[in-house]
Protein backbone atom coordinates (compact mmCIF):
# COMPACT_ATOMS: atom_id res chain seq x y z
CA UNK A 1 0.00 0.00 0.00
CA UNK A 2 1.70 3.16 -1.03
CA UNK A 3 1.87 6.36 1.35
CA UNK A 4 -0.66 8.05 0.21
CA UNK A 5 -3.12 5.03 0.66
CA UNK A 6 -1.64 4.17 4.39
CA UNK A 7 -2.41 7.97 5.74
CA UNK A 8 -6.40 8.19 3.97
CA UNK A 9 -6.72 4.81 5.61
CA UNK A 10 -5.28 6.30 9.32
CA UNK A 11 -7.02 9.59 8.98
CA UNK A 12 -10.56 7.65 8.60
CA UNK A 13 -9.60 5.21 11.22
CA UNK A 14 -8.82 8.58 13.52
CA UNK A 15 -12.06 10.06 12.47
CA UNK A 16 -14.14 7.14 12.78
CA UNK A 17 -12.59 6.42 16.29
CA UNK A 18 -13.63 10.23 17.12
CA UNK A 19 -17.03 9.95 16.07
CA UNK A 20 -17.80 6.71 17.69
CA UNK A 21 -16.21 8.27 20.94
CA UNK A 22 -18.30 11.22 20.77
CA UNK A 23 -21.31 9.19 20.76
CA UNK A 24 -20.30 7.38 23.63
CA UNK A 25 -20.11 10.40 25.34
CA UNK A 26 -23.78 11.88 24.62
CA UNK A 27 -26.78 10.93 26.44
CA UNK A 28 -27.98 7.51 26.77
CA UNK A 29 -31.77 6.30 28.36
CA UNK A 30 -32.66 2.85 29.22
CA UNK A 31 -35.84 1.56 29.87
CA UNK A 32 -35.96 -2.28 31.75
CA UNK A 33 -39.14 -4.40 34.16
CA UNK A 34 -38.25 -6.75 36.43
CA UNK A 35 -40.37 -8.82 35.21
CA UNK A 36 -41.94 -9.74 31.64
CA UNK A 37 -44.49 -11.64 32.49
CA UNK A 38 -47.14 -11.11 34.93
CA UNK A 39 -50.68 -12.24 36.03
CA UNK A 40 -53.75 -9.54 35.45
CA UNK A 41 -53.21 -6.77 38.36
CA UNK A 42 -49.91 -8.53 39.49
CA UNK A 43 -47.52 -5.06 40.10
CA UNK A 44 -44.62 -4.83 37.88
CA UNK A 45 -41.67 -2.55 38.36
CA UNK A 46 -40.70 -0.07 35.67
CA UNK A 47 -37.22 1.15 35.91
CA UNK A 48 -36.49 4.35 33.93
CA UNK A 49 -32.75 5.65 33.72
CA UNK A 50 -30.81 8.75 31.82
CA UNK A 51 -27.21 9.38 31.70
CA UNK A 52 -26.66 13.09 30.71
CA UNK A 53 -23.48 14.36 30.19
CA UNK A 54 -22.53 17.84 32.01
CA UNK A 55 -22.27 19.89 28.85
CA UNK A 56 -26.08 18.73 28.15
CA UNK A 57 -29.25 20.19 29.12
CA UNK A 58 -31.40 18.50 32.21
CA UNK A 59 -34.17 16.85 30.97
CA UNK A 60 -36.36 13.19 32.04
CA UNK A 61 -39.07 11.59 30.13
CA UNK A 62 -42.83 13.22 30.42
CA UNK A 63 -44.72 9.94 30.35
CA UNK A 64 -48.84 10.47 30.49
CA UNK A 65 -50.06 6.96 30.43
CA UNK A 66 -49.08 3.49 28.42
CA UNK A 67 -51.71 1.55 26.64
CA UNK A 68 -52.53 -1.61 28.24
CA UNK A 69 -51.23 -0.56 31.99
CA UNK A 70 -52.13 1.68 34.52
CA UNK A 71 -49.89 3.22 37.25
CA UNK A 72 -49.97 2.11 40.40
CA UNK A 73 -47.19 4.01 41.94
CA UNK A 74 -45.63 6.98 40.49
CA UNK A 75 -42.62 8.22 42.72
CA UNK A 76 -40.18 11.59 42.46
CA UNK A 77 -37.55 11.40 40.01
CA UNK A 78 -34.18 10.20 41.81
CA UNK A 79 -31.01 12.36 40.86
CA UNK A 80 -27.11 11.22 41.37
CA UNK A 81 -24.21 13.14 40.40
CA UNK A 82 -21.77 10.96 38.69
CA UNK A 83 -17.93 10.93 36.95
CA UNK A 84 -19.61 11.45 33.51
CA UNK A 85 -22.38 14.13 34.65
CA UNK A 86 -26.20 13.50 36.21
CA UNK A 87 -27.78 10.13 36.16
CA UNK A 88 -31.87 10.75 36.58
CA UNK A 89 -33.92 7.61 37.37
CA UNK A 90 -37.58 6.73 38.36
CA UNK A 91 -39.15 3.62 39.39
CA UNK A 92 -42.97 3.78 38.22
CA UNK A 93 -44.92 0.36 39.39
CA UNK A 94 -47.26 -0.54 37.02
CA UNK A 95 -49.78 -3.18 36.07
CA UNK A 96 -52.52 -4.58 33.66
CA UNK A 97 -56.42 -6.09 33.32
CA UNK A 98 -55.69 -6.45 29.85
CA UNK A 99 -54.70 -10.16 28.78
CA UNK A 100 -52.06 -10.82 25.78
CA UNK A 101 -49.03 -9.62 24.37
CA UNK A 102 -48.24 -6.20 24.55
CA UNK A 103 -45.17 -4.16 24.23
CA UNK A 104 -44.17 -1.22 26.37
CA UNK A 105 -43.32 1.39 23.68
CA UNK A 106 -40.69 3.19 23.25
CA UNK A 107 -40.20 6.13 25.54
CA UNK A 108 -38.04 9.61 24.06
CA UNK A 109 -36.16 12.04 25.50
CA UNK A 110 -35.92 14.08 22.79
CA UNK A 111 -36.03 13.78 18.81
CA UNK A 112 -32.78 11.73 18.19
CA UNK A 113 -32.81 9.82 21.86
CA UNK A 114 -35.19 7.17 22.31
CA UNK A 115 -35.64 4.13 24.78
CA UNK A 116 -35.75 0.14 23.34
CA UNK A 117 -39.67 -1.24 23.49
CA UNK A 118 -40.32 -3.93 26.14
CA UNK A 119 -42.27 -7.10 25.18
CA UNK A 120 -44.81 -7.85 28.07
CA UNK A 121 -47.18 -11.00 28.20
CA UNK A 122 -50.17 -10.45 30.65
CA UNK A 123 -52.10 -13.74 31.75
CA UNK A 124 -54.25 -15.74 33.59
CA UNK A 125 -53.47 -18.28 36.44
CA UNK A 126 -52.81 -21.54 35.93
CA UNK A 127 -55.87 -23.98 36.09
CA UNK A 128 -55.04 -26.85 37.83
CA UNK A 129 -57.25 -29.44 36.11
CA UNK A 130 -55.82 -31.78 38.59
CA UNK A 131 -57.24 -30.23 41.76
CA UNK A 132 -60.29 -31.30 43.35
CA UNK A 133 -63.91 -29.96 42.75
CA UNK A 134 -65.97 -28.81 46.14
CA UNK A 135 -69.16 -29.71 45.27
CA UNK A 136 -72.76 -27.76 46.19
CA UNK A 137 -73.61 -28.13 49.84
CA UNK A 138 -77.35 -28.44 50.24
CA UNK A 139 -79.03 -25.40 52.42
CA UNK A 140 -79.09 -26.47 56.22
CA UNK A 141 -82.34 -26.22 58.28
CA UNK A 142 -81.95 -24.82 61.81
CA UNK A 143 -82.68 -27.01 64.33
CA UNK A 144 -85.23 -26.06 67.11
CA UNK A 145 -82.32 -26.70 69.25
CA UNK A 146 -80.04 -23.74 67.78
CA UNK A 147 -82.33 -21.14 67.66
CA UNK A 148 -81.59 -18.67 70.83
CA UNK A 149 -83.36 -15.83 72.55
CA UNK A 150 -82.94 -13.25 70.19
CA UNK A 151 -84.83 -10.75 72.27
CA UNK A 152 -81.17 -8.74 72.52
CA UNK A 153 -81.29 -7.77 69.39
CA UNK A 154 -84.25 -5.66 70.01
CA UNK A 155 -82.48 -3.98 72.88
CA UNK A 156 -79.37 -3.46 70.86
CA UNK A 157 -81.66 -1.88 67.71
CA UNK A 158 -83.72 -0.03 70.42
CA UNK A 159 -80.00 1.42 72.10
CA UNK A 160 -78.54 2.41 68.76
CA UNK A 161 -81.49 4.48 67.33
CA UNK A 162 -81.32 6.53 70.81
CA UNK A 163 -77.37 7.04 70.39
CA UNK A 164 -78.28 7.86 67.03
CA UNK A 165 -80.94 10.66 68.43
CA UNK A 166 -78.49 12.08 70.61
CA UNK A 167 -75.48 12.34 67.92
CA UNK A 168 -77.62 14.51 65.50
CA UNK A 169 -79.28 16.34 68.47
CA UNK A 170 -75.59 17.50 69.21
CA UNK A 171 -74.88 17.96 65.73
CA UNK A 172 -77.56 19.85 64.14
CA UNK A 173 -78.52 21.96 67.33
CA UNK A 174 -77.75 25.78 67.12
CA UNK A 175 -74.66 27.09 67.65
CA UNK A 176 -73.94 30.93 68.08
CA UNK A 177 -71.98 32.37 64.79
CA UNK A 178 -68.59 33.45 65.12
CA UNK A 179 -68.08 36.74 64.33
CA UNK A 180 -64.91 37.13 61.98
CA UNK A 181 -63.39 40.49 61.13
CA UNK A 182 -63.68 41.45 57.51
CA UNK A 183 -60.63 40.66 55.04
CA UNK A 184 -59.77 42.74 52.45
CA UNK A 185 -59.52 40.95 49.23
CA UNK A 186 -56.32 40.55 47.59
CA UNK A 187 -56.51 40.05 43.65
CA UNK A 188 -54.04 36.90 42.97
CA UNK A 189 -52.77 38.40 39.63
CA UNK A 190 -51.49 41.58 41.78
CA UNK A 191 -50.52 39.61 44.79
CA UNK A 192 -48.44 37.06 42.26
CA UNK A 193 -47.07 39.92 39.64
CA UNK A 194 -45.70 42.01 43.12
CA UNK A 195 -43.98 39.04 44.35
CA UNK A 196 -42.16 38.25 41.41
CA UNK A 197 -40.79 41.48 41.17
CA UNK A 198 -39.88 41.31 44.69
CA UNK A 199 -37.73 38.20 43.99
CA UNK A 200 -36.32 39.13 41.17
CA UNK A 201 -35.03 42.56 43.17
CA UNK A 202 -33.82 40.20 46.25
CA UNK A 203 -30.95 39.09 44.45
CA UNK A 204 -32.05 35.68 46.90
CA UNK A 205 -29.89 32.01 47.51
CA UNK A 206 -30.63 29.78 43.97
CA UNK A 207 -32.59 27.43 45.73
CA UNK A 208 -34.55 30.67 47.84
CA UNK A 209 -35.17 31.70 44.55
CA UNK A 210 -36.57 28.87 42.59
CA UNK A 211 -38.66 27.66 45.37
CA UNK A 212 -39.93 30.98 46.41
CA UNK A 213 -40.85 31.43 42.36
CA UNK A 214 -42.67 28.19 42.35
CA UNK A 215 -44.73 28.52 45.37
CA UNK A 216 -45.84 32.19 43.94
CA UNK A 217 -47.27 30.61 40.76
CA UNK A 218 -48.89 27.35 42.90
CA UNK A 219 -50.63 30.31 45.35
CA UNK A 220 -51.73 32.53 42.40
CA UNK A 221 -53.35 28.77 40.16
CA UNK A 222 -54.95 28.15 43.12
CA UNK A 223 -57.02 31.11 43.94
CA UNK A 224 -56.99 32.36 40.41
CA UNK A 225 -58.25 28.80 38.47
CA UNK A 226 -59.09 26.58 42.14
CA UNK A 227 -56.08 24.10 41.03
CA UNK A 228 -55.17 23.25 44.59
CA UNK A 229 -51.01 22.39 43.66
CA UNK A 230 -49.54 22.92 47.04
CA UNK A 231 -48.84 19.37 48.55
CA UNK A 232 -48.62 17.97 44.51
CA UNK A 233 -45.27 16.60 43.10
CA UNK A 234 -44.03 18.66 39.70
CA UNK A 235 -45.48 15.88 37.29
CA UNK A 236 -48.58 15.98 39.15
CA UNK A 237 -49.12 19.85 38.35
CA UNK A 238 -47.68 19.61 35.03
CA UNK A 239 -50.40 17.14 34.55
CA UNK A 240 -53.09 19.70 36.15
CA UNK A 241 -52.03 22.56 34.05
CA UNK A 242 -52.45 20.77 30.82
CA UNK A 243 -56.12 22.43 31.06
CA UNK A 244 -54.57 26.35 31.26
CA UNK A 245 -56.05 28.88 28.57
CA UNK A 246 -52.24 29.32 27.28
CA UNK A 247 -50.66 28.52 24.05
CA UNK A 248 -48.88 25.42 23.61
CA UNK A 249 -45.20 26.94 23.14
CA UNK A 250 -46.08 28.80 26.76
CA UNK A 251 -47.00 25.49 28.22
CA UNK A 252 -43.09 23.88 27.32
CA UNK A 253 -41.64 26.83 29.12
CA UNK A 254 -43.70 26.78 32.38
CA UNK A 255 -43.03 23.05 32.71
CA UNK A 256 -39.57 23.41 31.68
CA UNK A 257 -39.34 26.06 34.45
CA UNK A 258 -41.05 24.14 36.63
CA UNK A 259 -38.93 21.10 36.40
CA UNK A 260 -35.80 22.89 36.30
CA UNK A 261 -36.70 24.10 39.97
CA UNK A 262 -36.73 20.51 40.67
CA UNK A 263 -33.23 19.97 39.67
CA UNK A 264 -31.72 23.22 41.69
CA UNK A 265 -33.41 22.13 44.76
CA UNK A 266 -32.50 18.36 44.56
CA UNK A 267 -29.88 17.46 41.98
CA UNK A 268 -26.78 20.20 43.02
CA UNK A 269 -27.76 22.41 39.30
CA UNK A 270 -26.13 25.38 39.33
CA UNK A 271 -28.27 27.76 37.18
CA UNK A 272 -26.67 30.34 35.16
CA UNK A 273 -27.95 33.99 35.48
CA UNK A 274 -30.18 33.17 31.84
CA UNK A 275 -32.05 30.11 33.50
CA UNK A 276 -33.00 32.08 35.91
CA UNK A 277 -34.18 35.62 33.90
CA UNK A 278 -35.90 32.54 31.45
CA UNK A 279 -37.75 30.58 34.38
CA UNK A 280 -38.76 33.81 35.66
CA UNK A 281 -40.06 35.16 32.69
CA UNK A 282 -41.45 31.82 32.05
CA UNK A 283 -43.57 31.83 34.98
CA UNK A 284 -44.62 35.48 34.36
CA UNK A 285 -45.66 35.71 31.00
CA UNK A 286 -47.88 32.10 31.93
CA UNK A 287 -49.59 34.36 34.26
CA UNK A 288 -50.28 37.15 32.10
CA UNK A 289 -51.67 34.92 29.63
CA UNK A 290 -54.00 33.41 32.01
CA UNK A 291 -55.46 36.98 32.81
CA UNK A 292 -56.19 37.52 29.39
CA UNK A 293 -57.63 34.82 28.36
CA UNK A 294 -59.91 34.30 31.51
Amino acid sequence: MSNTNSYKAFSLSLLLFAALFAAAQGTTVRATVDKNKLLIGEPVLLTLIADIPENEPIRFFYIDSIPHFEFLEKPAIDTTNTAEGTRLQQVIKITSFDSGHWVIPAFNLRDDIFTDTIPMDVVFSDFNPEQDYHDIKDIMEVTPEKEKDKRWIWFAIGGGVLLLIVVLYLVLRKKKPVVQAPVAAIDPYEEAMKGLEQLESAGADKKLFYSRMVDIFRVYISKRKGIHSLQKTTDDIVKQLKGLPITRDQFEKLSQSLMLSDFVKFAKYEPTREDDRKALDAIKQTIIEIEQLK
